[in-house]
């Protein structure tokens, strides 16, 4: 279940240094760092070292929110003339219908959101879990203060859990007219610092462990852009290390309104905080002058020229026919699909440690699985961190016994950059294949057999991290959302149902699902009570009785980690 992706490898950056997921993983990942830094097989130093810093941290004192007062403001749609309004109508997408495409490709999902930027006369909303100082996210920071410059209102939202070092570019923003910052749930301490920002967070673990996992990009009130991309090197294949297989869907239309309306919700939320509100209250010092920021901001991002594919000529079309969004643009010529859509997300007061009265009815995930009701012949799941919690697991065995084929796509411990994910699906992977659930996990090894997939990544390591879910290839679920405890009950998330069996075949076409492609399926032995990994793909045929590509040692390593971590943080 390959990517369909026809584009030549891009210019490798630094791979971010954090894990992207959320807390529950990033300690359970920087306490593994340690370990390996500081200790060999035998040595004794990791459980000295670990427990006294663990210790330090759960001791500190969480730093109060600064009062502060937000403006509250709303969407701005564009006149009907502009360039990004016009493009329902171009598109001949009816009144109250929605236009959707899917943004596979890396370098496709890049041109459409520096395209629209470009274009935009009106409004810029953004909302992101992370984006990141590196070759993909400086030159957007940039593109978005050239908006800004030339009159365009900008308001970027971003949670604040990876922004450690980020200052010098979010305050030159939002010191630049009409560009205004806001951060999710803030880090009020050691906002450059890696290491003092995990113990800060374990000093305030209970609000802090609750983070805005939504991505949402909306130019001019009129085209937006949702699914799993952050905005960083390894979400559109400039890693080094290790990049994502990632999907994203450009929307016009009706649906925009929806997203339109989450977004406000969430820019004039009470858990939101100016970026400068925050940077002055974790410093003693006044901050610089505005004219000081801005020169920063313009001397971090001035080497960055607009994000090229290779050295290559860059693809004209898509896996699909499609031409470029900045292209069509130029043009105005469209492809889109007509489709019925609604957009949901959760309420920013999820994340609220003392808002007991928030409803789970009320969340994306509640309504994701209610959805699953509706199939009468599939559901196909690509989850790349799937643990079924307890309503999950009843859902899905409801649909195996109505006689629904299920069939899930998630990651492979060898690939995972979060393989404390494999430990909690172990502990339901017996029940799930039990019921006759189809799982599959994709592997990096696997991937590359494909000439096109070993281009694109070379020598780093593919990992899925598209979220994607297809009820009898009629409606698609795209989104930000994971299959996981955290998802459901921790993270804020965002997503959009799309009524368009053309758009369930075009994209199960760009996955290579028929082809069982780059993937290892998961099955029970003979016994019953264990389970091996096979390839069924034409290439080869494989049976192996341990997680594919992992050795001894990564195996043993995840299995003591996940003594200390619960599902309820993965």
């Amino acid at each position: 279940m390959t990517c369909n992706c026809a584009e030549p490898l891009l210019a490798p950056g630094p791979l971010p240094v954090m894990p992207r997921r959320f807390f529950g993983r990033w300690f359970a990942r920087w306490s593994a760092r340690w370990s390996a830094l500081f200790t060999a097989p035998g040595s004794a130093l990791v459980s000295v070292l670990l427990p006294v810093l663990i210790v330090f941290g759960l001791t500190g004192c969480a730093s109060p929110l600064p009062a502060v007062e937000r403006t509250p403001s709303h969407a701005l749609v564009a006149p009907p003339a502009s360039a990004l309004a016009r493009i329902a109508g171009d598109a001949a997408i009816a009144p109250g219908r929605s236009g959707v495409w899917p943004l596979l490709q890396a370098e496709f999902a890049l041109d459409a959101r520096l395209a629209a930027i470009r274009a935009a006369t009106t409004s810029i909303d953004l909302q992101y879990y992370l984006i990141a100082d590196d070759s993909i996210g400086r030159p957007i920071l940039r593109a978005l203060r050239d908006a800004a410059l030339r009159g365009v209102r900008v308001r970027l939202l971003v949670d604040d859990l990876y922004t450690n070092d980020m200052d010098r570019l979010l305050l030159g923003l939002a010191a630049t007219k009409n560009a205004e910052v806001r951060l999710f749930n803030p880090v009020i301490t050691a906002r450059e610092s890696t290491g003092r920002r995990v113990l800060a967070t374990l000093g305030d673990f209970k609000r802090l462990n609750h983070r805005m996992h939504n991505k949402l990009f909306i130019t001019d009130g009129a085209v937006a852009v949702v699914g799993g991309r952050n905005l960083a090197d390894e979400y559109f294949l400039r890693g080094v290390r290790g990049n994502f297989i990632d999907f994203d869907l450009l929307c016009i239309g009706a649906v925009v309104g929806d997203l339109n309306r989450w977004f406000d919700l969430y820019w004039n939320s009470t858990v939101v905080f100016p970026a400068r509100a925050i940077a002055q209250a974790s410093s003693a010092e006044p901050l610089q002058p505005e004219a000081a920021l801005r020169a920063a901001f313009e001397g971090a991002t001035r080497a960055d020229e607009v994000p090229s594919t290779s050295n290559t000529p860059a693809a004209a079309t898509d896996a699909f026919g499609a031409a470029r969004f900045s292209t069509a643009l130029a043009e105005r010529r469209f492809r889109f699909i007509s489709a019925d859509a609604v957009a949901f997300a959760d309420s920013p007061d999820k994340i609220d440690p003392a808002n007991h009265s928030f409803a789970t009815q009320d969340t994306l995930s509640h309504r994701f699985l209610g959805v699953l009701d509706e199939a009468h012949e599939e559901v196909f799941l690509f989850s790349p961190y799937f643990i079924p919690g307890t309503d999950a697991l009843a859902r899905l065995r409801a649909l195996r016994a109505a006689g629904v084929g299920v069939r899930v796509v998630t990651n492979s411990l060898a690939v995972s950059d979060e393989p404390l994910v494999a430990v909690g699906l172990a502990r339901h992977q017996i029940e799930l294949l039990r019921m006759g659930v189809e799982m599959y996990e994709l592997s990096s090894t696997r991937l590359k057999l494909d000439s096109a997939m070993r281009n694109l990544l070379g020598s780093s390591i593919g990992r899925l991290h598209a979220k994607l879910g297809f009820i009898d290839r009629k409606t698609v679920l795209v989104g930000s959302m994971n299959l996981d405890p955290r998802s459901a009950n921790l993270n804020t998330e965002i997503g959009v149902r799309v009524e368009s069996p053309e758009l369930a075949a075009l994209v199960f076409g760009g996955f290579k699902v028929a082809e069982l492609a780059g993937v290892y399926r998961v099955q029970l032995k003979p016994d019953g009570s264990s389970v091996l990994w096979t390839t069924a793909d034409g290439d080869a045929s494989e049976e192996l009785e341990v997680d594919p590509d992992t050795s001894l040692w990564q195996r043993l390593r995840v299995m003591l980690l996940s003594l200390f971590v619960p599902d309820s943080q993965l």
